[in-house]
Formats: C-alpha cells, structure tokens, sequence
C-alpha cells in the first residue's frame, strides 16, 4: 500500500474516531483490546518513576513539576464533589465521576502543574472532599 493511500486511510478512521463519544471510544477500545489480545493500559513499571534515579534529600529540595490530585474521601456533599469531579474531569459522564467519588481514595488528575493541581484542589475542597497532592 502506498504510503498516500495509507495515510488517507488513517485520516478516515481519525476521522471516525473524532464522531465517536466517550462511552463509545470507552467500548472501542474494550473490543481492540479483546480482537487483537492487547491492553492499553500502561504498565506499571512504564508507570512508576525510577526509584533510585535521584536521592532522597535531593528529591525533597527540588520543586516537584507533574503532580497527581487524588481525593482522599468524598465528604457529605458527594453530589457536590461528583459536579466538581465533572467540571475538572468533563471526560468523564456522570456514572465514571460518580464511581470515582464512590471509590475514593482515587486519583483524579495524574501529571498535571502545580497550578492545575492546585485549582482542582481549591474546586474538590470547596465540595466538601478531602484532597492530597502527591
């Protein structure tokens, strides 16, 4: 195949892809997973960060650039924290950010900057939910 006709075939199943719905990426890619025999999770050792790449005492003195916002527990409000899982996360539907809140501890944002963490921190808190930074 050559490499044009490839690439219009590609752009037509992104183009696809692009109509589809969350729910619907959501089973597409249960059912890729399920044909080919693959995962598209990432593997945890891809996942975790090199233990020994940087000393204790020098991983404290440096500024952390990617944090993860998890909630720590819902509070009495979890209506409230599901809307405000909702706004920071709008990926998710109702049912996802409800089974989110429901489950916590659960990370919500994985990898963001301080300042994203720190907003999504002041939204969950104001809810009613207990968050940590890590």
């Amino acid at each position: 195949m050559s490499e044009e006709k490839k690439e219009l075939k590609f752009k037509k199943l992104v183009d696809e892809i692009k109509g589809l719905s969350v729910m619907e990426l959501s089973e597409l890619v249960k059912k890729l997973e399920g044909e080919l025999g693959v995962s598209a999770a990432m593997p945890m050792a891809a996942a975790a960060p090199a233990a020994g790449a940087v000393g204790a005492g020098e991983a404290e003195a440096e500024e952390k650039s990617a944090y993860n916002v998890i909630i720590a527990t819902a509070g009495d409000q979890k209506i409230a924290v599901i809307k405000a899982v909702r706004v920071i996360r709008p990926d998710l539907g109702l049912k996802e950010a409800k089974d989110l809140v429901d489950g916590a501890p659960k990370e919500v944002k994985a990898n963001v900057k301080k300042e994203e963490a720190e907003e999504a921190k002041k939204k969950l808190e104001a809810a009613g939910a207990t968050v940590e930074l890590k």
